[in-house]
């Protein structure tokens, strides 16, 4: 059987066959984060399971710090009732694949599934000996970038008009309280801004803008997306809002960026409304990645006792679009 290699948010999953002695096998090279990754097995009187980059250039000059679960399972209709092995949580350096060797544990010879689950990768720094320090950073959230790549005094000055009100003349009424912005930015940045100035409403006439959907801190955050301003911490905060308002006032870059950064934490607790969501604004590979999540990763188990409420809420095309996906899951199974 071919070997197959899937990745999303921040799993990937390898499906392989051994005998019950066989060669090393590696699987196809996978990309998370900044390092392209290889996982392999060996299969004597048990399996042992490697975890490591490849050796590329950005390998060899900043080399991960992985903290991560392998999980192996396997998949032979005559094991079905044989749960995963998971492997300890590991945080190691990873430069080749001797730095990390895991025994799953497994005597018998099949096909198999085996799941990495990166929980934070990490930039080793130059002086490897403060990979325990705080120079090791994380690339995550960090490495998704949101500001312009305007220069640092233009966003000085786009920061102040924003934070003092210099020379504003729109007033923005939200749900809990009141901020003040500039007609040029919000019209250069939006064609629905744009529309309302431009043509004779409500807006036009009294400078005012109405946006209760929004609180203080949220609106907050989409100005200063808008003026090229916003943080990393404050993106990923306010991020679902982010997306709301930039789907309401056809903002497509930052409706990009929203899908981008919430493919990149769905978990068991956020992945029905992170379906929902895509599902909402159309956003495709945001809810192709939730529905490999639930199906390609069986992690639908983990949520059964939402699943029932969902699917009585779900839009009808939404429930088809998911059962195919159940129906291709075993099929590849």
């Amino acid at each position: 059987m071919e070997m197959n290699t899937r990745t999303v948010s921040r799993f990937a999953r390898w499906t392989f066959e051994t005998q019950s002695t066989s060669s090393p096998k590696k699987s196809e090279p996978f990309k998370m984060g900044l390092w392209t990754w290889h996982l392999s097995v060996e299969k004597d009187q048990t399996m042992y399971v490697r975890l490591y980059p490849e050796p590329t250039r950005i390998a060899r000059e900043q080399p991960p710090i992985a903290r991560f679960i392998i999980r192996v399972e396997v998949v032979n209709v005559g094991y079905q009732n044989l749960g995963p092995h998971v492997s300890p949580v590991t945080e190691k350096l990873l430069r080749t694949s001797e730095d990390f060797i895991w025994s799953a544990e497994f005597a018998y010879h099949g096909r198999f599934i085996a799941e990495v689950e990166f929980l934070d990768l990490k930039v080793c720094p130059k002086n490897v000996s403060l990979i325990n320090g705080e120079e090791a950073t994380s690339i995550w959230p960090c490495s998704y970038g949101i500001r312009s790549q305007a220069s640092e005094s233009t966003l000085r000055c786009f920061s102040r008009m924003l934070k003092e009100s210099i020379y504003a003349d729109v007033t923005i009424n939200t749900a809990d309280g009141v901020v003040r912005a500039h007609k040029a930015i919000l019209s250069a940045s939006s064609p629905v801004f744009h529309s309302m100035f431009l043509h004779p409403l409500k807006e036009k006439e009294s400078s005012t803008i109405d946006i209760e959907d929004m609180s203080v801190d949220s609106c907050m955050a989409f100005l200063s997306y808008l003026y090229g301003t916003i943080n990393e911490e404050d993106f990923w905060k306010h991020r679902v809002t982010l997306l709301a308002a930039a789907n309401k006032y056809d903002i497509a870059a930052l409706k990009s960026s929203c899908e981008e950064s919430l493919m990149q934490d769905i978990n068991s607790d956020n992945v029905l409304d992170r379906l929902q969501g895509a599902w909402l604004y159309q956003l495709d590979n945001l809810k192709k990645a939730c529905l490999t999540f639930l199906f390609d990763f069986r992690k639908i188990y983990e949520v059964e006792e939402e699943i029932n409420n969902y699917f009585n809420q779900a839009e009808r095309d939404l429930v088809s679009n998911m059962f195919h996906e159940v129906l291709r899951a075993w099929k590849v199974t």
